[in-house]
């Protein structure tokens, strides 16, 4: 049985996710939403816990989240957290070792294996898995979420694998035909008007079509990139 800890803040994104113009989709919300906890804890007094340390010093973090982390404006902190994981890839990487013994490749490997870690991403990662099933024990629970559930504009591409996998896994045979129908209904509607809405914003770059109204068009570009790989439509 999942934990129920994110039940609100998943009955918060869903409700949110279709008042925004444009909609979002919930599961981006609550990601980033996890990501932003994750970043204000790891920069404020947990980076100074001895174990966090140790596991920011293994992990290391993400170009991305190094760039967020850095952004903060917090650079003291930051430069404590960089202090103690530069010393450990030292320690790891570049100790011992010669030009002539084949310890070029380890370092390569121990290398490649760091530029996969992030602590960060780990821990989002592990809290929504756990939000995905807090998800599906929602709405076969209560039937006010499925109605939030089937108001929903859209889920992006990747988001929308993820409720199949999850909600695949944690429901009967019988509700998941119910869940994937409702969820696949939404995904068609959604795909259908914004592939037209892409056409006509490529239109409206023709003369002919310049006394045209743009209709829904202006922002189809951002809206299509945020459901093809996430995130929020630029506003």
């Amino acid at each position: 049985m999942a934990e129920k800890i994110y039940t609100i803040p998943i009955n918060e994104a869903f409700e949110g996710a279709v008042l925004h113009e444009p909609s979002d989709c919930p599961f981006c919300l609550l990601h980033d939403m996890l990501e932003k906890n994750e970043l204000d804890i790891i920069l404020g007094a947990s980076m100074m816990e001895p174990d966090i340390r140790i596991e920011t010093n293994k992990k290391g973090f993400c170009q991305q989240h190094f760039d967020k982390m850095f952004e903060k404006g917090n650079r003291l902190g930051l430069g404590l957290i960089l202090e103690s994981h530069i010393a450990e890839i030292e320690k790891n990487v570049f100790s011992g070792g010669t030009a002539f013994d084949g310890k070029g490749e380890k370092e390569q490997a121990k290398l490649e294996s760091l530029e996969k870690s992030c602590y960060i991403c780990d821990r989002i990662d592990t809290a929504f898995a756990k939000m995905l099933d807090n998800m599906v024990y929602l709405w076969e629970t209560e039937e006010d979420f499925r109605g939030k559930f089937a108001g929903q504009k859209y889920f992006c591409l990747p988001h929308y694998a993820a409720l199949l996998e999850y909600g695949r896994n944690g429901l009967s045979k019988k509700d998941f035909a119910v869940y994937f129908k409702t969820a696949r209904e939404i995904e068609k509607k959604y795909i259908t008007e914004l592939g037209g809405d892409v056409s006509w914003f490529c239109k409206k770059f023709d003369y002919r079509y310049d006394a045209e109204p743009w209709y829904n068009a202006k922002d189809a570009i951002p809206r299509a990139l945020a459901f093809l790989s996430g995130g929020k439509p630029t506003r």
